[in-house]
């Protein structure tokens, strides 16, 4: 007989457990690097679209001025050597974090900071000569996507350097705790990642267009 028959209930089934009831600890911060590596990752692909459309477009005139006529090669070079002292320097601010030492990394991010603003100011120098030249982004496909590409490093490069001037404010209040020692990689890995997008443009937008 069943046990319905009998009066007796049917034995409960065990449902199954899909999910963790206690949620794991989670460091603080923990995700940080990931997302910012993530961010990174998007970043490439902007410059990636922005370099195969200046690739696309870098011999496109329009009975204009190209690139061997208006580039300043000098002058790129010395943009260059900026920034990469920066990326040097920037290094030696992180060992100083490392060692826990504030004033050193305070000291180092403000080189770093003076080199990014010096690349700013040639860069923009380099911008205004090319306007009073009449090569304007409107003048050509050539000199849109050129506009377009380095100016866009060049927006990053300027919030670099808010971000690198408002972190060496925060460690100068409240020490290198965790957190600001945490943001510091971040913004190192962001500044390192900025060297190497301009050692692209300096190799596929100068040197080569200097070759054409």
């Amino acid at each position: 007989m069943s046990d319905l028959t009998l009066g007796h209930a049917p034995a409960e089934t065990e449902v199954p457990e899909f999910y963790l009831l206690d949620e794991h600890e989670h460091a603080e911060g923990g995700s940080t690097m990931l997302g910012f590596w993530i961010y990174l990752m998007s970043d490439c692909l902007l410059f990636a679209i922005l370099f195969a459309t200046y690739g696309v477009l870098s011999t496109n005139y329009a009975a204009g001025p190209s690139p061997k006529a208006l580039f300043d090669l000098p002058m790129v070079a010395a943009n260059t050597t900026m920034l990469l002292l920066s990326s040097i320097t920037c290094g030696f601010a992180m060992l100083a974090m490392n060692e826990g030492k504030v004033f050193r990394t305070q000291a180092w991010l403000v080189v770093t900071a003076l080199f990014g603003m010096a690349f700013l100011g040639i860069e923009l120098t380099e911008f205004g000569h090319l306007i009073a030249e009449g090569a304007t982004p409107q003048r050509s496909a050539f000199l849109s996507s050129f506009f377009t590409l380095v100016s866009t490093h060049g927006l990053h490069v300027t919030c670099g350097t808010i971000w690198m001037i408002t972190l060496m404010v925060q460690v100068g209040r409240y020490g290198l705790t965790v957190a600001n020692q945490r943001r510091l990689m971040c913004l190192s890995l962001f500044w390192h990642f900025l060297d190497v997008i301009w050692i692209g443009v300096f190799t596929f937008v100068y040197l080569l267009g200097m070759l054409r």
